[in-house]
């Protein structure tokens, strides 16, 4: 059963015990004042009437209170029959009120007259324009791939991520992709790059190995020519290629218009030269079934694995961004907004109306479930500062009414 709020709960709680008290003062009243008007009725004979009012008061009263009390327990804890109806009558309460919500608010008129009214497609889209409404649904949706990955066997799961790696692999040209790609590079400069690695990679094989080029060239050379004169020719070499690889740095340098120019034949030759084709795509069989290489594909399987089922990974962060622009799309698509309205009221339709009797019995089954105490408790502060009122009515009508019918029997008598 739903809890109120702790403060609406401790508000009702002071009210009925306010009423209660109100009623029960009531009571009081009228005890006195029956005992104050039979006390001296003999000396004013016109007290009677007073009389008559407090002694029929009393009775509506007790009756009244009786009546409240009977609703939820037994009066003075005596088991008098057809009292505390409440916790006896809990199953037949709740049959009946399940009844009653499916003929009357589940009935195909009514069901059909509220949906016309609701927009779900809008209620989702501004929904899901929270960003962390977003989020949240993205992380219940990842939510249900680890169970789904147990069900399913994470084996199984991997073996079909390695054979879409593989499938992906077969179905693209090596050659008009690697051409693609190095079209990409050099579009962005990064085969510049290349070009400077290779002079700072030559320029450091010179610096490093400079007595080793000297000891070879002399040992090469004639003996009868000196020594220092193939160190000085050797020196002169050296320094002449560093500076000529230094030069090749700039822009127009023939070396580097030499080198976008072979890039260039290579890009082409990788589109359109069926030999180069060929021999890339036995490169690439030969790499897709080389045992490093399938090993590769099974670590990267696992990697898409763990990242598809890792909270906050790649895979959540593309079902928030999906969600957000799903919730932008229908925000401002008025066709596909009504087509998901559409298919909500059927759905609705399709299931709630045929299972309404269903519905009324789960109702009933809950309520009967429920703990009698809590019930009780919970229905008597819903509505026990409404019910003093009738014990509150019922002590002021029941002392007019038996006013009326003794001044009535005074004057036929």
């Amino acid at each position: 059963m739903t809890v109120s709020p702790p403060n609406e709960t401790v508000w009702h709680r002071s009210e009925l015990k306010r009423m209660r008290l109100l009623a029960g003062g009531l009571l009081v009243v009228m005890l006195a004042l029956f005992g104050v008007t039979s006390a001296m009725e003999t000396a004013w004979p016109w007290l009677a009437y007073p009389r008559a009012f407090a002694e029929s008061a009393m009775v509506g009263a007790c009756a009244d209170w009786f009546a409240v009390v009977a609703l939820f327990r037994h009066p003075l804890g005596l088991p008098i029959p057809h009292t505390a109806i409440v916790p006896r009558q809990q199953k037949r309460i709740g049959e009946s009120l399940g009844l009653f919500i499916a003929n009357n608010f589940l009935s195909p008129a009514v069901v059909t007259a509220r949906l016309e009214r609701i927009d779900a497609a809008d209620w989702a889209a501004r929904w899901l324009k929270k960003p962390d409404n977003a989020k949240s649904a993205a992380a219940t949706l990842q939510g249900l791939l680890p169970p789904l990955r147990d069900r399913l066997g994470g084996d199984h799961i991997r073996s079909g991520i390695c054979n879409l790696i593989r499938n992906l692999t077969d179905s693209m040209q090596a050659g008009p992709t690697a051409a693609r790609m190095l079209s990409v590079l050099v579009a962005n400069g990064y085969h510049d790059t290349l070009f400077y690695l290779a002079i700072d990679l030559a320029e450091a094989f010179l610096n490093g190995h400079g007595d080793g080029i000297r000891q070879k060239v002399t040992k090469c050379s004639p003996r009868w020519i000196p020594g220092w004169i193939d160190d000085t020719v050797t020196d002169a070499f050296l320094t002449e290629f560093r500076e000529s690889l230094e030069a090749a740095r700039a822009a127009s340098h023939p070396w580097r218009t030499d080198y976008h120019e072979a890039i260039d034949r290579f890009r082409i030759r990788l589109a359109e030269d069926p030999g180069l084709r060929d021999q890339c795509e036995r490169v690439k069989a030969d790499l897709v079934n080389h045992t490093v290489t399938g090993g590769g594909i099974d670590w990267l399987a696992r990697e898409v694995e763990t990242a598809l089922t890792a909270p906050g990974g790649i895979l959540s962060e593309g079902l928030e961004r999906a969600l957000l622009a799903g919730a932008n799309y229908l925000d401002n698509d008025p066709h596909i907004r009504a087509m998901i309205n559409h298919w909500a009221r059927k759905l609705v339709l399709s299931t709630v109306i045929p299972n309404r009797a269903e519905i009324g019995a789960f109702i009933g089954e809950v309520v009967a479930r429920w703990d009698t105490a809590t019930l009780v408790d919970k229905l008597e502060l819903q509505v026990g500062k409404d019910l003093q009122y009738i014990r509150i009515n019922g002590t002021l009508v029941g002392g007019l009414a038996g006013l009326i019918i003794f001044t009535v029997a005074r004057l036929f008598h």
